[in-house]
């Protein structure tokens, strides 16, 4: 039997917009045709250079994650490998990232939707 992770998917409030977040620091093709899944104003996805698949599904009350508040808890985070955190960080802010705070040799931030994510030396 095979088994293979399809996608890994983020609620958002705005699906198209967190796409375009994310392709602009990963790279990679927002709503490319792919007969695993329609696409509409309540889905959109990100084909990832790698061979990955972000998605992103509307969720219109969605409660941010406040890290590192356990009342609100991440539940899940994305760890970005990147060849200069400091580049990176400049990249994501402009797009609007939040910075967070800094943990040893990485950082921590926050995406449009306030997703946190981690911005890690490869």
């Amino acid at each position: 039997m095979t088994r293979t992770l399809q996608c890994t998917v983020l609620d958002c409030p705005r699906p198209r917009e967190l796409a375009a977040f994310y392709q602009a620091l990963l790279g990679g093709e927002v709503d490319r045709a792919d007969p695993r899944w329609s696409l509409d104003d309540d889905w959109s996805t990100l084909h990832l250079p790698d061979g990955g698949v972000l998605a992103f599904q509307r969720a219109p009350g969605l409660r941010p994650a406040r890290w590192p508040d356990p009342a609100r808890p991440q539940q899940l985070h994305l760890d970005i490998a990147v060849d200069d955190v400091k580049a990176a960080e400049r990249d994501a802010l402009a797009h609007g990232a939040k910075f967070l705070r800094y943990e040893e040799d990485w950082g921590v931030y926050e995406d449009p939707a306030g997703h946190p994510f981690c911005l890690v030396p490869e």
